[in-house]
This record gives structure tokens, sequence and C-alpha cells, in this order.
């Protein structure tokens, strides 16, 4: 007695893959303020000159940080870079450390004015 063979399908699935690129565009800003500008808003000024240590701690409160974040190590170089990246101002990571670094007071007088600019 011959067996029967059943034919064995299997659904095929027709369904075409579409991929879809997107590109976005970015604008890159500058910076409202240069580093050495400091005098264009004296409060900031006399501030970054005599207690950077405040001016520091106000910057990390209008950036909606923890006002205790700029005793950590480190802190305000990623503040910069946080504060380039969310308004995409042109910059990188080594400019930020360099501007830190010579001209630490300036440059946080520079964030506390941009950042009173944008708010």
């Amino acid at each position: 007695m011959a067996e029967a063979q059943i034919p064995l399908t299997y659904p095929v699935n027709t369904e075409q893959v579409v991929q879809v690129y997107t590109t976005t565009t970015s604008k890159t800003a500058q910076w409202n303020s240069k580093v050495m500008d400091c005098c264009d808003d004296v409060g900031i000024c006399l501030c970054g000159a005599f207690v950077p240590c405040i001016l520091a701690c106000k910057v990390a409160s209008d950036y909606g940080e923890c006002c205790c974040l700029p005793l950590i190590g480190g802190a305000l170089l990623a503040m910069r870079t946080g504060l380039r990246e969310r308004y995409h101002i042109q910059g990188t990571i080594c400019n930020d450390c360099v501007c830190l670094t010579f001209c630490g007071p300036c440059t946080l007088c520079q964030m506390a004015r941009e950042l009173k600019h944008r708010n």
C-alpha cells in the first residue's frame, strides 16, 4: 500500500521592505557674547571676578542642575559642553577645556550671560 504524500506548503510573505532615510539639518549657533566680553553685564562680571564660586552655583541652578554641582571636579566643563549642545552652539570639548583652564572666570561669566540671554 502506497502512502499518500501530502504536499507541505509554507506561506510566502510578499511584503516589500521599504527603507526610509531621513536627514536632519541642525542649525549651529554662536555664543551671544565672547569670552572676554565680561563688561557686557557688570553684575555678572563683578560676581565672576570676586566670588566665582557663587556665580558657578548660580550658573548650575540656571542650567537646571543642583547648585552644588560645581563643587564636583569637571562639572563646569560638563556644564559648558552641555550648554553648547543644548543650544547648538559651535565648538568642541577641547575648546571648552582650554577656555575653562586659562580663562576660567571669564568663561564662567560667558556661560552666565548665555543662560541669562536664553532664559
